[in-house]
């Protein structure tokens, strides 16, 4: 039953969307996924876009309490959550100092692993920048990457064509 559901075109659309909410995977996946399953590059683009900014307001919101929680629970989560913290701050590096919105905007939409929505939530959480500031930059960034993702995964659909 359910191997049938995912060889629809809703259930490629509902994959391709649960997929791109998955930290690291994220749209950076899913596009390519949806189009190798037989959606359309636009359309694959435009749900995978949707999906991966679903998680950003919870991260926005709950991360900073998260890793203080983890801080406070044990010294193995504490030195996990720093390391987290470090890292985020770390991808960052100097697209933060060119602006907080339009680095925030280029370290999402940069088409590489460890860039992305998740990163970029949590590098703003941690920056203490405010949701309102931060999501409309991620969601853009998010759009320039499945823009980005959707030409790269076209033009490799038809180099192999």
């Amino acid at each position: 039953m359910i191997h049938f559901l995912l060889n629809t075109p809703f259930g490629v659309a509902v994959s391709t969307f649960f997929i791109a909410m998955v930290p690291v995977v994220e749209l950076r996946g899913a596009i390519p996924f949806g189009v190798l399953r037989g959606l359309p590059v636009w359309l694959a683009a435009v749900i995978a876009a949707g999906g991966n900014i679903v998680p950003v307001p919870f991260i926005l919101l709950f991360i900073r309490r998260i890793l203080r929680y983890l801080r406070a629970k044990s010294n193995v989560l504490g030195r996990a959550a720093e390391k987290l913290e470090t890292r985020a701050i770390g991808r960052s590096g100097s697209l933060l100092y060119r602006g907080e919105v339009f680095g925030l905007i280029l370290l999402v939409a940069i088409p590489l692993p460890g860039t992305g929505a998740w990163t970029g939530a949590l590098v703003a959480a941690v920056l203490k920048m405010r949701l309102r500031t931060a999501f409309p930059a991620i969601a853009a960034g998010v759009v320039a990457a499945a823009v980005a993702v959707g030409l790269i995964t076209l033009g490799g659909t038809e180099l192999f064509n």
